[in-house]
């Protein structure tokens, strides 16, 4: 069945509006018709059972049959703080850490990345967001996960502040790795706000780690390979998930 995203704004009681890009593929690719089922997502983690009622040329009106339980979201929230890359490499790393439930992804500003610019006017967050919510329409996820302006490693530290494990893998670190966490946690069921943070292509500087562990995150080894930072994130989110009892872990 079709999955659409519609803002809260264009869902009215027990219709829903279909508009923009989504009409256009209704329209062209799709081609469905009056009394087809879809899936409304009022991209806020909320889904609903509907039945195309109509189909104008400005939009499709949906009328809402039920709401839908899901069991497609992970219980556990999970963000990425990301080391901002060079080129293109941040569009995989939404991508793919969309498709394994990463809840939030923030890119972060370290002593040795090499991007410049004016970061508080970086004009590929909307292009991210968007990567992101064609990412979740491919996966069946219910909640898209926000792609944040980046920020500076300062800033960092007060994100950090909320979480209940912080997890930094560091490619100095040989002996502690993320399943020793774990079971080293002794109430897991308390674990639901995780943050992943993940160096740049020149990885982090000792001062950086060293502010890193003062606000108790653990630094970690994902292993003798040195990974790049673009898959660093994925294999540590993968790990951590799964040791927690997501995709497939002790589900």
């Amino acid at each position: 069945m079709n999955k659409f995203f519609v803002p809260q704004e264009d869902i009215n009681f027990n219709t829903a509006h279909i508009k923009g890009d989504d009409l256009k593929h209704i329209h062209k690719v799709l081609r469905l018709k009056i009394g087809d089922k879809v899936n409304i997502n009022n991209c806020h983690g909320k889904e609903f059972l509907g039945v195309i009622a109509s189909i104008e040329r400005e939009k499709v009106t949906v009328n809402i049959v039920e709401e839908l339980k899901l069991y497609n979201e992970s219980p556990l929230k999970v963000y990425l703080f990301q080391g901002l890359p060079k080129s293109s490499k941040m569009d995989l790393i939404v991508q793919k850490a969309t498709e394994l439930g990463i809840w939030g992804i923030i890119p972060i500003i370290t002593n040795r990345v090499a991007v410049k610019g004016d970061f508080k006017e970086f004009k590929r967050v909307d292009r991210w967001n968007k990567i992101a919510l064609e990412a979740c329409k491919q996966c069946k996820r219910s909640i898209i996960p926000a792609v944040k302006p980046p920020i500076y490693f300062e800033e960092l530290l007060k994100y950090l502040s909320n979480m209940d494990l912080i997890v930094v893998p560091y490619e100095m670190e040989k002996s502690i790795g993320i399943k020793k966490v774990i079971d080293s946690i002794e109430y897991r069921a308390s674990i639901r706000e995780i943050a992943i943070v993940i160096g740049p292509e020149g990885g982090f500087e000792e001062e950086e780690i060293e502010e890193l562990k003062n606000i108790s995150s653990k630094i970690v080894t994902l292993g003798p390979r040195i990974l790049r930072t673009e898959t660093a994130g994925f294999v540590c989110t993968a790990l951590l998930m799964y040791e927690l009892g997501d995709l497939g872990g002790l589900c």
